[in-house]
């Protein structure tokens, strides 16, 4: 599995995770403040797509992951 892959699938996880925690109707409901993190995840996603540096990528490299063809950071 590349990189990039799994940034895709952590990202999606912790925004899923996070609005299960913040949307006050979810069984799993903590606080709206559990929003904020799914803000932070969204902006790094988007800084990630025009500067195409992202730390999650840096820790999964030294995690093992390997690059794919269109992920350099």
């Amino acid at each position: 599995m590349t990189v990039e892959r799994m940034i895709r699938i952590v990202a999606g996880l912790f925004i899923m995770i996070s609005l299960a925690l913040g949307v006050e109707g979810s069984p799993l409901f903590v606080s709206k403040w559990a929003l904020a993190f799914t803000a932070f995840v969204g902006a790094n996603l988007f800084q990630f797509g025009f500067t195409n540096f992202c730390p999650m990528a840096i820790i999964l490299r030294k995690l093992g992951f390997k690059d794919g063809a269109s992920c350099a950071a």
